[in-house]
């Protein structure tokens, strides 16, 4: 992380998208500064279902440095996980603390962890043990919301900073927001203040709506954000990240047909 340029720019990690066969295509047509994976159910990998899921965890050098990112309520299940990050070699193990799917809020998981930050300083602890236990210093980060049903920043965002993790993604909503509502910017300012307070070492990434490069420094330059996490932008435009503009409908189309071929390989 102390590496990166400032503002840097990285791919968010999007369930049922983030594949190693997107990623691929990503890193081969505008690879940003930072990639992650999808995220993955820690307690499907140790519990039962490890082939399976081991599969969303395939990368390749060329998508480095890339960051690993689970999910669960259980710190013993995210130490594992933890552990496992290191020894594939990954540079850096995040935890989902955000996402406002109902089935994984109903495990007591993503967004749901909102509601407890006793338990989000266990997890965070758990992990960053873990990667210990594999004999390495990978970085453990965190990627959340301003809050479950309203905005919590003030309570919420100083607990996960007390951890002191590597970065913290602010996804500018509440769970309640989804995406149905423009993303707050003010909230990752005032999550850079406190980080500024409480955790000096800790780098904001800011994230939600931003729908180009040239938004994205906008948005960093105007919160003092160190970096800019895209979502949908992505979508549809491989060269997010690129130098060059997309291009013409047969190139897209060609690109689009590689991807399909390269999904169909993998997965």
């Amino acid at each position: 992380w102390k590496k990166l340029p400032k503002p840097f720019f990285c791919l968010a990690p999007l369930a049922d998208v983030t594949d190693p066969a997107f990623r691929r295509i990503i890193a081969k047509y505008g690879m940003p500064d930072v990639m992650w994976t999808e995220f993955v159910s820690a307690d499907g990998l140790f519990k039962g279902g490890y082939d399976a899921l081991i599969k969303d965890l395939a990368y390749t050098e060329a998508e480095r440095p890339i960051v690993a990112q689970f999910f669960s309520k259980d710190p013993n299940i995210m130490r594992q996980a933890g552990k496992l990050a290191a020894e594939l070699g990954f540079d850096g193990v995040d935890i989902n603390m955000g996402c406002p799917d109902a089935n994984v809020c109903k495990q007591g998981a993503g967004a749901a962890i909102i509601k407890n930050p006793k338990l989000a300083c266990e997890l965070i602890r758990a992990t960053k043990e873990g990667v210990r236990e594999a004999g390495s210093s990978i970085p453990v980060s965190v990627k959340t919301r301003s809050g479950f049903n309203e905005d919590e920043i003030e309570t919420w965002i100083p607990a996960l900073l007390e951890e002191k993790p590597a970065a913290l993604t602010l996804h500018a909503r509440t769970k309640k927001d989804m995406s149905k509502v423009p993303a707050r910017w003010d909230l990752v300012a005032r999550a850079v203040e406190l980080r500024d307070r409480i955790s000096p070492e800790t780098l904001i990434i800011g994230n939600g709506d931003v729908v180009d490069m040239d938004d994205a420094r906008t948005k960093a330059k105007a919160t003092g954000c160190d970096g800019v996490m895209f979502g949908r932008a992505i979508f549809g435009n491989p060269w997010l990240f690129g130098k060059k503009e997309r291009p013409e409908f047969q190139e897209r189309l060609r690109v689009l047909l590689e991807h399909l071929n390269l999904f169909a390989e993998l997965l």
